[in-house]
């Protein structure tokens, strides 16, 4: 057996055994396969209530509001609070309103401006738990078991995710969008139920709030800023993510028009194209985790972005060309799906290996937060667009677009060496 052989398999039996770290990916299991069958139900629901690209536009832009404004402030906060406490209030929390949601939505209640609140509580709440989760996973597990780890929480998440867009048309059917909105619900406070049982070594805040020696909150703030300016990889990463997120933000805006208007299919054809694009992130994931390690990270990003913005652009056959289109929009679907973890983990790998654990959530939090600026303003840009441009057309000139990011990242002698 070789020495590469046995330290994999000696990493994923150190994975098994971490308990801390198996109540982590338990309830992200759990809270996927709900926010799956969220994503089928709740797109669906909003495309019925309004019936306009450009209000849909602007409710996808609306999620991401909170995580810019808030961010400047969540990451140091999350740093001195309890991140398990956090990351369990916040998922109670969310749970209830998208369970308020459903009950709405299925008393014929549920008017637009309640999911323009509903969302930018959700949001909020979520600006918090992610930096929070973020900083858990580096002090449940060790350095060595990163990757490892990161891969094998990705790769479950997408396979609950799958499980959840395969159950969700039959839910739908079932019980009706507000049961499969409720059961999304039921999954957040399950997941915040397995957080409460998670012990980390520093489950207490970093800076004791009496301590006369703890540093003003824009001292450390100051503290994560100058760290990302003093990285140039940091920098060159966060740009070019801001920029594909402004590429695929009409995707996530416009998909639900494109399987209804286009390819002629209802919710099953759009969870058939949300399954594809899972099984694409499992078998990349699955991937990762074992072969992974042996390559660069750079040489893995980069093959994820040409990847990535080919697959994007070939959308635009399965409407040009209406041979099978839905099979054909899966196949394409399948190939993002491949190139999202060749992107996503490596790079998350990166932050946490090179930030100081004290530093996470305000690094973390400025990190989403400048690759999340440009997702509103996409998010209306493609409500407005989508009115005079057909959507497959958007896809074929922004899969186009994504191809420079990876031009431009080979360029970078310091990146390829990462």
């Amino acid at each position: 057996m070789t020495e590469a052989t046995l330290t994999k398999k000696t990493g994923l039996r150190e994975l098994k055994v971490n308990k801390p770290f198996m109540y982590l990916l338990t309830a992200k299991i759990i809270s996927r396969f709900g926010d799956s069958i969220d994503s089928i139900a709740y797109s669906w629901m909003v495309y019925l209530l309004t019936g306009s690209k450009v209000l849909m536009g602007s409710l996808f832009a609306i999620n991401f509001v909170p995580g810019i404004v808030f961010s400047l402030f969540t990451g140091v906060l999350v740093d001195r609070w309890n991140q398990r406490m956090i990351v369990m209030i916040a998922d109670a929390s969310r749970g209830s309103i998208v369970i308020i949601t459903g009950l709405l939505y299925w008393q014929g209640l549920l008017q637009p401006w309640h999911l323009f609140l509903f969302t930018f509580i959700n949001s909020t709440f979520e600006c918090f738990a992610t930096p929070a989760e973020m900083s858990l996973v580096p002090r449940i597990l060790p350095k060595q078991l990163l990757l490892s780890g990161n891969s094998i929480s990705s790769t479950s998440a997408r396979i609950a995710e799958l499980a959840g867009l395969a159950a969700a048309g039959a839910l739908i059917g079932l019980i009706g969008v507000s049961g499969a909105l409720i059961i999304d619900g039921l999954t957040f406070l399950i997941s915040a139920l397995l957080i409460a049982f998670i012990t980390v070594p520093s489950d207490s805040p970093s800076h004791s709030s009496t301590s006369s020696t703890q540093p003003s909150y824009f001292q450390e703030f100051k503290v994560g800023l100058t760290f990302i300016a003093s990285h140039k990889l940091l920098i060159i990463i966060m740009c070019v993510a801001t920029f594909v997120n402004l590429c695929l933000t009409p995707f996530n805006v416009l998909n639900t028009v494109y399987v209804k208007e286009l390819l002629n299919e209802g919710p099953i054809g759009l969870s058939i194209l949300g399954i594809s694009l899972i099984i694409g992130m499992i078998v990349s994931g699955l991937w990762l985790s074992i072969k992974g390690p042996s390559f660069k990270k750079s040489k893995l990003i980069v093959s994820g972005f040409i990847i990535l913005g080919i697959n994007y652009a070939l959308l635009f056959i399965p409407v040009a060309l209406p041979i099978y289109p839905l099979y054909s929009a899966a196949i394409f679907s399948f190939g993002m799906g491949i190139a999202v973890p060749l992107v996503s983990t490596p790079t998350a790998t990166y932050l946490l290996e090179v930030t100081p654990k004290e530093m996470l959530g305000r690094v973390g939090s400025l990190f989403n937060m400048v690759c999340t600026c440009a997702i509103p303003l996409g998010s209306v840009l493609a409500g407005f667009v989508a009115e005079f441009i057909p959507v497959h057309t958007i896809y074929l000139l922004l899969g186009g677009l994504l191809i420079i990011p990876a031009v431009y990242l080979v360029t970078q002698k310091d990146f390829m060496k990462v």
